[in-house]
């Protein structure tokens, strides 16, 4: 089955930290392009981290610059995004996207900072 599946959303304080993973299934992995949106209540769905099929070139939101870094396992068919200095703002569901073959979206995992 082809799919996307996000994990590690929760609630975190702001400051803190959490480690989001989106594991492929049904695709070679290391041919798409990934990247993670975002999308909080009431906003359109935003672009928060791209990483190229390569692994080399890699795009951020100005928001989250300095913050989170995307990263990949391709061994694993697993996408990271790891997100320190969490604000308020940054609470929304985050979406894990691949894009190759086929254009797939997971189910989305929500994280809310709030304390």
């Amino acid at each position: 089955q082809v799919q996307l599946v996000e994990s590690g959303g929760g609630l975190v304080q702001p400051g803190g930290s959490l480690r989001l993973s989106c594991v492929g299934s049904g695709i070679i992995f290391n041919n798409y392009v990934m990247g993670w949106y975002r999308q909080a209540p009431g906003k359109q769905r935003e672009l928060v981290a791209y990483l190229g099929s390569g692994g080399g070139a890699t795009i951020y939101a100005d928001s989250v610059k300095g913050r989170f870094t995307i990263s990949r396992d391709n061994a694993k068919n697993t996408l990271y995004l790891q997100m320190n200095s969490l604000k308020p703002d940054d609470t929304a569901v985050y979406y894990c996207n691949a894009r190759g073959q086929y254009v797939l979206w997971g189910q989305g995992t929500q994280v809310t900072v709030s304390s």
